[in-house]
């Protein structure tokens, strides 16, 4: 195809039209160029539903230790957190840890 018929052509005519061609310059500029384009808006968008999703995980951690600390309260169930997470006992009293195989991490 020589480029005479080639000019003839209507969508080579619509193409090499110059507005044509400076919109598109300017659409491939903004959308894979520019500091502002569409790629960055989509690693920003990922960052963004990732931190929502860490707040909401964050907000329902904060409601179960507000439950936990309003439990904590009473001064038994007070004893009975200290006695059961940190392994504290009162004077003369002894403690024995039973461990099962199938509770103990394996390395």
């Amino acid at each position: 195809m020589t480029l005479k018929k080639l000019r003839q052509k209507r969508w080579f005519k619509i193409i090499s039209n110059k507005y044509v061609l400076i919109l598109l310059v300017f659409s491939f500029w903004m959308l894979f160029l520019d500091s502002n384009s569409w790629l960055v808006h989509e690693e920003l968008n990922q960052d963004l539903n990732k931190l929502q999703n860490n707040k909401e995980y964050y907000q329902t951690e904060i409601k179960k230790d507000k439950a936990i600390i309003e439990g904590l309260n009473d001064s038994s169930e007070l004893e009975k957190f200290a006695r059961e997470e940190y392994y504290m006992k009162r004077e003369n009293e002894e403690i024995f840890i039973i461990e099962y195989e199938d509770s103990v991490k394996k390395d």
